[in-house]
């Protein structure tokens, strides 16, 4: 068991975060919305940059929309520039997920979960809530 746990505890020292990102941005999901916080730039009451994203509803889909996908406030990062995510849950079990750039991490009511992202290349990325959190998911 020694044998394995030196090895082991190595490992994960190494794997540890050794970047300092630029940005950090917390989601919170809900039952049937994500909440955004960028709590790196604060406004004039303290408190970070706050909003809601909420999906467009099928029925108010303009041309070129992506049912399912588009967003009402979207969430807006720099590119070339590391980016911690910090996702949490305040009410059931979510999975916040963008497909295209390989990242899924799930949303835990109590419980802060993080993930660094770094992105390339200009663009739209589609996020989704990748578990069945209700009816209207």
């Amino acid at each position: 068991l020694v044998l394995i746990a030196i090895p082991s505890f190595a490992l994960l020292y190494s794997m540890d975060e050794v970047v300092d990102p630029a940005v950090t941005i917390k989601a919170i999901g809900h039952q049937w919305y994500w909440s955004y916080e960028y709590s790196d730039y604060n406004q004039s009451d303290n408190e970070g940059l706050l909003f809601d994203s909420y999906m467009i509803p099928e029925d108010e889909l303009e041309l070129g929309q992506l049912r399912l996908l588009d967003v009402d406030n979207r969430v807006v990062v720099p590119v070339n520039t590391h980016i911690r995510m910090i996702i949490t849950s305040a009410d059931v079990l979510h999975s916040w997920a963008v497909p295209s750039l390989g990242v899924k991490t799930d949303a835990v009511p109590g419980r802060l979960n993080q993930t660094p992202i770094f992105i390339k290349r200009e663009g739209v990325f589609y996020g989704q809530c990748s578990e069945l959190c209700g009816a209207n998911h």
